[in-house]
């Protein structure tokens, strides 16, 4: 089988691989679109089990930034970058500088930002190669952290699910939250906010330890948080959450979380309706962090200044098409990601035209 048959390939614009011997370097940028603009999406820094399964990472993450800055309506594409290898132990500023040579050589067709395992300080070894960087401080135009933004469009997003599918407000609602890194972490803290009690999991025994400190959460393992009794389910971790396997455990009235590629695959989505719990789809609740970076990049290229409040009309306008998403998934009866799937390649064909 060739990378054009893959079935996460669905027509990517180009998938390049990287290699730097010096630093130990293993990188892919998969650019799916940039028929709305340059390709935008972040980096993630991976163990992967083989550089099969790190392909497919980078192509299913970026078709989800393509349809995530869509449903966003941001004039940007798709795309994202890998690096494989361990964040904990084989992180080196050589290592991201090689990095931005690597996003360099592109010139301009994607612009990178921080994901799962890489972080501001990184990239500020990345930019040393490169200008095509978004996410950093200490400048007219940055955006700093997108995680906050990110968490305050996925806590809006449960609220949203909660009054349509449980009639209420979030008061004694319970979540079970799966991860609680940098988003669900700020996540938990809102949800606490505003009465919800909380149910916690995660690989990091001192995040859960803080979070459970300032929120009152309890904690359960990894494997347990699909058993518990609870109303609404977060995924806040890695990609695949809800799967055939995980699905049947679950015992909420809601799927809303801050991770990309929650469902294992499209069909789980279908699934999840017939059983009756409303799904907001990944890219379009999680789509904050993405706006923020925007505003980022939108500033660097006039340089001019961040502008807080486009980011915060943006962030409204988000919630706005959760709601549309779901009001279509429930007069067409029809699951909630096949209707985003479809508005976000008619945003794109669009812009292609």
């Amino acid at each position: 089988m060739t990378l054009f048959d893959l079935p996460d390939f669905e027509g990517h614009e180009g998938v390049h691989s990287f290699y730097d011997e010096k630093t130990g370097l293993k990188s892919i940028i998969a650019v799916h679109s940039t028929a709305r603009g340059p390709a935008a999406g972040g980096c993630r820094m991976c163990d992967y089990a083989s550089s099969e399964a790190a392909l497919t990472d980078a192509l299913r993450l970026s078709r989800g930034m393509s349809y995530k800055n869509a449903m966003a309506d941001l004039d940007f594409g798709g795309g994202k970058a890998v690096i494989i290898g361990d964040s904990r132990e084989q992180k080196t500023p050589e290592l991201f500088e090689a990095f931005g040579r690597a996003v360099d050589s592109l010139g301009g067709s994607y612009w990178t930002a921080e994901d799962v395992g890489v972080s501001p300080a990184d990239l500020e070894n990345t930019r040393k190669a490169t200008r095509y960087v978004a996410g950093l401080e200490g400048h007219a135009a940055a955006s700093g952290d997108p995680s906050p933004v990110t968490a305050e469009g996925v806590f809006r997003g449960v609220r949203l699910c909660v009054e349509r599918a449980l009639g209420r407000d979030l008061t004694g609602v319970k979540v079970a939250i799966q991860g609680v890194g940098h988003v669900g972490a700020y996540l938990a803290e809102k949800l606490h906010a505003a009465g919800a009690k909380l149910i916690i999991a995660d690989v990091n025994q001192v995040a859960l330890n803080e979070v459970a400190a300032k929120t009152g959460a309890e904690i359960v393992s990894t494997d347990a948080i699909f058993d518990v009794e609870a109303d609404v389910f977060a995924p806040c971790a890695l990609g695949g959450a809800i799967s055939a396997a995980t699905l049947p455990r679950l015992k909420v009235k809601v799927i809303a979380g801050g991770a990309n590629n929650q469902l294992a695959d499209a069909m789980i989505g279908q699934t999840v309706f017939d059983r009756g719990i409303l799904y907001a789809p990944d890219y379009v609740i999680n789509g904050g962090g993405i706006i923020n970076v925007a505003a980022e990049i939108r500033a660097l290229e006039a340089g001019g200044a961040f502008d807080p409040q486009w980011v915060a009309t943006k962030l409204d306008r988000l919630a706005l098409t959760l709601a549309e998403v779901l009001d279509q998934s429930l007069a067409e009866k029809r699951p909630a990601n096949l209707v985003a799937d479809e508005i976000a390649r008619a945003r794109i064909a669009a812009a292609r035209a």
